[in-house]
């Protein structure tokens, strides 16, 4: 049986910054990986912004450590020449009813620590996005964009450097978590079974993590949560966007509304919508069904009236990790030992976990048992 101190599952953008974090810090760090290569499941599949820190519940762990995570993304980008651009958003109101949404969300913003959001005026945020259609607007200048595969190639870069070794092509397949230590069970792509033995194991297996710690003996099964998948679909936009800054509406249940983002080439796409789907129900579909794009233009008309006919085309698709189902208030991202204090998961980690990764990751390092 091969020995090693820590042992990150998954190599999406917050294993790669756990990862990151732990060899810094003196850790002997290798990370398992079931894909062939880094981030190629929820992480390369989302809008690819850096999110303000504005919707989530005062003190939570969403609120604080999106903030501080913020800051560090755009410090680390500067320092990595990481492409990114701070380029600002409006979130809108499309009726008068809506205002009053747009006043909690403020609240939110405020009680975050997020001041620089600020109310404007319909003619207020006209002037600065003249093609918008808005009974009123909040403006959120910390809001950003992000090449995110960049920034995971960073991340790696950092890890290896460290001294963190990458084992890719390699599923968990059982394991047990006892006194001494954490015991997984792995399988390689070539189909050999090995044992390691990890003094630390941190669960960063995001839509699988659930999955992934009920296959390890020893933890309380009863403190595992249940994974509800939200797909979310995007389409792209033929020819060019009149907007400089992201659009959102108010949010919705289950997300944040169809919005506008913009990619650091000035390409323009919508999404993600909400579309729930049966964990249980096999591989993962992840094609645009055209059909849906209806919805999408009566919503983004709420806020670009003149979106022509004919100009979205089917894009991409992403599910969120959710440990909240249809119907039921959003989780805040949980953090859990399961009764055993050389094992970690962190589960629920959607929207914001790009931009909170780094924070995330310092937050892991405060709870992972000490090398003794």
């Amino acid at each position: 049986m091969d020995k090693v101190d820590c042992i990150v599952i998954g190599a999406g953008v917050v294993g790669l910054a756990v990862a990151r974090k732990l060899a810094q810090s003196g850790r002997d760090v290798l990370v398992v990986e079931t894909n062939p290569a880094i981030g190629m499941e929820t992480s390369s599949r989302n809008s690819e912004v850096i999110h303000a820190g504005i919707y989530y519940p005062a003190g939570s762990l969403k609120a604080r450590l999106c903030v501080a995570g913020r800051d560090a993304l755009y410090a680390y980008c500067a320092e990595r020449a990481v492409g990114h651009r701070r380029c600002g958003k409006l979130i809108v109101a499309s009726s008068e009813p809506q205002n009053s949404m747009l006043a909690a969300v403020l609240a939110h913003a405020h009680a975050n620590g997020c001041r620089e959001v600020e109310a404007l005026s319909a003619e207020e945020a006209r002037r600065l996005e003249p093609a918008l259609a808005c009974t009123a607007a909040l403006s959120s200048p910390m809001t950003g964009i992000i090449d995110s595969h960049a920034y995971m190639l960073a991340l790696q870069a950092d890890a290896e450097h460290a001294g963190a070794l990458f084992a890719f092509d390699s599923r968990v397949t059982g394991g047990h978590a006892g006194a001494d230590g954490v015991v997984l069970q792995v399988r390689a792509g070539d189909g050999a079974e090995i044992e390691l033995e990890a003094a630390g194991v941190v669960n960063c297996a995001g839509l699988h993590a659930p999955d992934t710690a009920r296959l390890i003996g020893g933890l309380d099964d009863g403190t595992v949560p249940t994974a509800y998948f939200a797909k979310g679909n995007y389409y792209s936009l033929a020819g060019k966007a009149p907007f400089s800054r992201l659009i959102y509406p108010v949010p919705e249940p289950g997300g944040l509304g169809v919005h506008l983002t913009l990619d650091l080439g000035g390409q323009a796409r919508f999404g993600p919508d909400v579309e729930w789907l049966d964990p249980a129900g096999g591989p993962i579909d992840y094609a645009v069904d055209p059909g849906r794009a209806d919805r999408f233009y009566r919503e983004i008309r709420g806020y670009w009236p003149q979106l022509p006919d004919g100009a979205l085309q089917p894009a991409y698709s992403g599910v969120r990790p959710k440990i909240s189902g249809p119907g039921a208030a959003a989780a805040d991202f949980l953090f859990a030992s399961h009764r055993n204090p050389h094992y970690l998961g962190l589960y629920g980690i959607e929207s914001p976990g790009l931009t909170a990764s780094l924070a995330i990751a310092d937050h892991v390092g405060g709870l992972l048992r000490p090398r003794s």
